[in-house]
């Protein structure tokens, strides 16, 4: 058999070495490559008894693959087993919070986070567009919105903000209902799309099928250079760029939020006998 001692990845020579092994080494290698965590931290007594194998096995196992003894082949296992734990966080949570951080730690990352965002946003949003946008969707007579998975989070609370003033508003988060819902638009309407990455093939195809039957289009994201941007009658950048980890998605969706609920307090102010709110009135004998 191939030694691996100097093999980058103990636990790949673990698995490669399975098929040819048998018996009680087969059975060690197999609760090795299932518990990587317990075999890099356990004593050989502890791991042979959770194994159901002896001592010895695992010394053998070990020679097997090139390693010098029991406690080397685990030092090397806990080693990469570790690797691959902070890999996998990095790619999935990001670099700002770590495993071991207290909860006050993780709270002040993400409190910040929000704040960086926030200040983003207000930095990056056109106004002026925002404005234009909140006249179409005062004025239409029918607005779609089409966002899904985390994109739906911001778009269907602006659904249920403009329901609540009267705005006649559908969301949908699913290709087909998206697609059917553009095809009914019409003059004056809306059609508007969230998309964080700017790259929603179904976000386009909506706005696309809007726009064509002469619906306003309009689309909130994080990437202000996407074609789906370009193609929008209006794009709003929500202050910040779509990241790999989480971190950085948790702190775009507070831009999204922001826009979205700048959008519906403008359209708010257009409808504001909606919310119950009537101008001032004016004194008997002035002009307004």
């Amino acid at each position: 058999m191939t030694t691996h001692a100097d093999s980058t990845s103990p636990l790949q020579a673990l698995r490669d070495a399975l098929p040819s092994l048998t018996g009680a080494t087969a059975r060690a290698a197999a609760h090795i490559v299932a518990a990587p965590a317990e075999a890099g931290r356990a004593s050989i007594t502890q791991l042979a008894s959770a194994a159901g194998v002896s001592a010895a096995t695992l010394t053998r196992l070990a020679d097997l693959l090139g390693h010098d003894g029991f406690p080397a082949m685990r030092a090397a296992i806990a080693t990469e087993h570790g690797r691959e734990v902070q890999g996998g966080w990095q790619r999935d949570i990001g670099t700002e919070i770590g495993p071991d951080d207290p909860p006050e730690q993780v709270l002040g990352v993400l409190v910040a986070a929000q704040h960086r965002a926030a200040r983003q946003a207000m930095g990056s949003i056109d106004l002026a567009a925002a404005d234009r946008a909140a006249d179409w969707i005062a004025q239409a007579s029918r607005i779609h919105l089409y966002g899904e998975w985390g994109d739906a989070i911001a778009i269907h609370e602006l659904s249920l903000r403009l329901l609540r003033i009267g705005r006649p508003v559908w969301w949908h988060n699913a290709p087909q209902t998206a697609r059917v819902a553009a095809g009914l638009l019409g003059e004056g309407d809306v059609a508007l799309a969230l998309s964080r990455s700017g790259h929603d093939a179904v976000a386009a195809e909506f706005l696309a099928l809007a726009r064509a039957n002469g619906a306003h289009t309009v689309v909130l994201t994080g990437d202000p250079t996407a074609q789906l941007a370009s193609d929008a009658d209006v794009a709003l950048f929500t202050g910040t760029r779509e990241g790999a980890a989480w971190t950085d998605h948790f702190a775009g969706r507070v831009g999204d939020t922001l826009t979205a609920a700048l959008l519906w307090v403008l359209v708010a102010q257009r409808v504001p006998d909606a919310l119950g709110l009537h101008p001032t009135p004016t004194p008997t004998g002035e002009t307004p």
